[in-house]
């Protein structure tokens, strides 16, 4: 199997991707649900940034600091920062923001590696919906350094059109900021690995098909 095949078979084993009928947050009624918060052992999230790393590694993206948006993007920054030192000997910085500012000590907006100007950074986050953490971090950082955005890095890119638009969440920031955001995996690849029965599911196929054709984007 593609590590993507397996980051696919790791999200169903561990009880993250499930098939049946949810009804999302946007009100949508999809046949799948992603939910990132079943992660919570330490050999979970161990391999979870052994995938960030090789999805960094395999697109070339290349960064001084990864940056971990409270509060999910904490441990997969760090979690991503530990693959990369040990498993592809690149050792990168990380930190995280503050979701208040500190006063006293040594200040700051962010822990870790402090920024400073001209500095490459990497965010790391988990599924991108709407874009909020991105819109809430960017002003963060401008007010910190004037940092290089080289990417961010999300687990999975769902490939679905916004509530304001015909662009998915992940194009929309590419328009409005310049971030490229990848993708460990995408919703066809999700579907492609129902087909090939890389995981069960097949009796979810027709209604994956049409939830894509009615709300999906390329």
């Amino acid at each position: 199997m593609t590590y993507k095949q397996e980051f696919i078979r790791f999200m169903v084993d561990n009880g993250v991707l499930r098939f049946g009928e949810f009804t999302l947050k946007s009100g949508r009624k999809a046949p799948y649900f992603i939910n990132t918060g079943n992660y919570k052992t330490g050999s979970q999230l161990a391999k979870l940034g052994e995938y960030y790393a090789r999805c960094i590694a395999e697109n070339g993206i290349e960064g001084e600091t990864l940056v971990g948006p409270a509060y999910k993007g904490i441990p997969l920054a760090v979690t991503t920062a530990v693959a990369l030192a040990e498993k592809h000997g690149v050792d990168l910085n990380y930190c995280f923001d503050r979701k208040e500012v500190k006063d006293h000590g040594e200040g700051g907006m962010f822990v870790g590696k402090q920024l400073v100007d001209g500095e490459k950074v990497v965010l790391i986050e988990d599924v991108m919906t709407s874009g909020k953490a991105l819109r809430e971090m960017l002003p963060k950082l401008e007010q910190t350094a004037k940092v290089q955005i080289a990417g961010m890095v999300i687990s999975v890119d769902r490939m679905e059109k916004g509530l304001q638009s015909d662009l998915s969440a992940v194009q929309e920031v590419y328009k409005e900021f310049g971030v490229k955001v990848y993708s460990i995996v995408t919703m066809a690849d999700i579907i492609a690995a129902i087909e090939e029965g890389v995981i069960g599911g097949k009796e979810y196929l027709e209604a994956m098909y049409a939830y894509r054709k009615q709300y999906g984007v390329e």
